[in-house]
């Protein structure tokens, strides 16, 4: 392991100063080699027979070699509560905080230690948390937190609760200024999963990492239930069906890159645009492939990521919450190196239906976007919403007017491509161009309606197809007339619902020229505290 202390020695080379300082020298170096003593290699060898790194391998691995700077190194825990169990007296109170460079750009982060207390929040921990926070917020840097703790250091009591309130409290006053990332790298229980769960983006580790309010032991004796920490609250149960990760990968290191990565994307606050990357034409503007992808039988199944990976940059989509609620496909791509917010209805599943947490997940990548300064391109094939006692028990009237208030709200460029079905309220959702969508445009395989054609039909002509000879030949020659007279993208073209129906092989031609000619959008919107949305 390389050591992250500082080397004191360098400053007393010239033996006359040495001579007259040598009190702090050997302060220096005494508290170095207490710090030495602390990471033992015994506690590095426990960190490391589960899987997981030291929290300084963490920081090394997140921030380009040699900038990061740690701050507070020196400080030692609080003496309350020491009655009620021991509190060991280590620099540094259990996490490792401060600043660096994130691909040259500044970066303010913490990470907990559990190999100091189990990593337990008491005051000085969450000063040292809240000190960097508090900085990040005045300079315009994104923050990232890496959890890995036992919770609230019980013995001290209400002072480790009031850490965490401050730390939340940061992480709200934060939100839509700068960009925060949770990292989730061991346990995350009780009061202490909401810090994560308040920021941006959350990241886990597959077996090594888990959130839950309340553990297996409160689970056992309360309901009497026998359930593992990963069966409950691991990795790839928040992933797939809570909705709380957003982001999951195999091990640490493949983990910390990711986060990298995906910071590539964002900017560094609200004030400003994403970073530009560099970026070569491997993308044709204009792409053939692109006229082959949407089956000819609308009731035929296609991947929607196969349309994004053609219309972005080569190889520049990242998706977001790719395992929870798969009927809507969200990510971040580039277009000429320039960062998008992708929302895409996933045909491959369910039809590409919205449904109650696709809509959640589809309006907070929106309110994201919004707040970031992230153009928002939205491919749209959508059926409607799933049917149902359990979603409309469950709020998804509720539930799919967040999606409709997150785009409506949003003032970046808003760009909608109808590449197949769009029906009823959900076209409405999808960005429409009532919902204030600046372009919006339709391939001619596109389908506009109140409902899909075999519905239409079903009801419009319900007495002529009881009365046929042959039913099905009749609703077949109906369907085939709704196609062409109503749902006909081309009518809706005439009346100005779209702007223009466009061949899918233009389809990143056109994007180009649309996203640059809303490059300098500027929305005025009424003065008030904040909209109510439908929580």
């Amino acid at each position: 392991m390389s050591w992250p202390f500082k080397a004191w020695e360098s400053l007393f080379v010239n033996s006359t100063y040495m001579d007259i300082n040598g009190k702090y020298f050997r302060a220096f170096v005494e508290r170095e080699e207490e710090l030495k003593k602390q990471y033992s290699a015994e506690r590095i060898r426990k960190q490391h027979s589960k899987g997981k790194l030291t929290a300084h391998e963490r920081i090394a691995l997140l921030f380009d070699e040699g900038t990061f700077e740690e701050i507070d190194t020196y400080v030692t825990p609080s003496d309350q509560g020491v009655e009620f169990g021991k509190v060991e007296r280590s620099y540094g109170d259990g996490v490792v905080t401060g600043h660096g460079k994130i691909d040259g750009r500044l970066v303010f982060a913490f990470a907990q230690d559990f190999t100091i207390m189990g990593g337990s929040l008491g005051i000085v921990h969450a000063r040292k948390i809240a000190k960097v926070q508090e900085m990040a917020l005045k300079m315009g840097a994104p923050f990232i937190g890496i959890n890995d703790s036992g919770g609230a250091r019980i013995q001290e009591g209400i002072a480790s609760l009031n850490g965490y309130a401050v730390i939340f409290n940061n992480i709200i006053q934060s939100s839509g200024i700068i960009p925060q990332i949770s990292v989730i790298m061991g346990p995350a229980a009780g009061g202490a999963v909401y810090a994560p769960a308040l920021t941006d983006w959350v990241f886990m580790t597959s077996n090594t990492s888990y959130m839950f309010v309340t553990g297996p032991n409160v689970v056992r004796e309360v309901l009497n239930e026998e359930i593992s920490s990963e069966d409950l609250g691991g990795a790839e149960v928040h992933a797939r069906k809570s909705g709380v990760a957003n982001m999951i990968y195999d091990d640490e290191e493949n983990t910390i890159i990711a986060v990298r990565k995906f910071l590539s994307y964002l900017p560094s606050n609200n004030l400003e645009n994403p970073p530009v990357a560099s970026w070569t034409k491997d993308t044709p503007d204009i792409n053939p492939k692109l006229r082959d992808i949407v089956p000819d039988d609308p009731n035929k199944a296609y991947d929607v990521r196969d349309i994004i990976n053609q219309v972005v940059d080569r190889n520049s989509f990242f998706e977001t919450s790719e395992l929870f609620a798969p009927s809507l496909v969200t990510g971040f791509g580039r277009m000429e190196g320039r960062t998008v917010g992708i929302v895409a209805n996933q045909p491959k599943v369910l039809a590409g239906v919205l449904d109650i947490d696709s809509s959640v997940k589809g309006a907070r990548f929106i309110r994201f976007c919004d707040a970031f300064n992230i153009p928002i391109l939205t491919l749209e094939d959508v059926p409607g919403f799933l049917p149902g006692k359990d979603q409309e028990h469950s709020g998804i009237i509720r539930h799919g007017a967040k999606m409709l208030f997150a785009y409506a709200e949003a003032t970046v460029p808003r760009i909608t491509v109808i590449l197949r079905k769009a029906y009823g309220g959900a076209y409405i959702v999808m960005n429409s161009k009532g919902m204030g969508g600046d372009f919006n445009f339709a391939w001619p395989s596109a389908e506009i309606a109140v409902m899909g054609p075999d519905g239409a039909v079903a009801i419009l002509y319900r007495r002529e197809l009881a009365e046929a000879k042959d039913p099905a030949a009749l609703k077949k020659e109906l369907v085939k007339k709704y196609r062409e007279k109503v749902a006909n993208p081309f009518i809706a073209d005439e009346k100005g619902f779209i702007d223009e129906v466009i061949d899918p092989a233009y389809t990143r031609l056109k994007l180009l020229s649309a996203f640059s000619a809303l490059s300098n959008k500027s929305v005025k919107v009424p003065s008030r505290k904040h909209g109510n949305i439908p929580l």
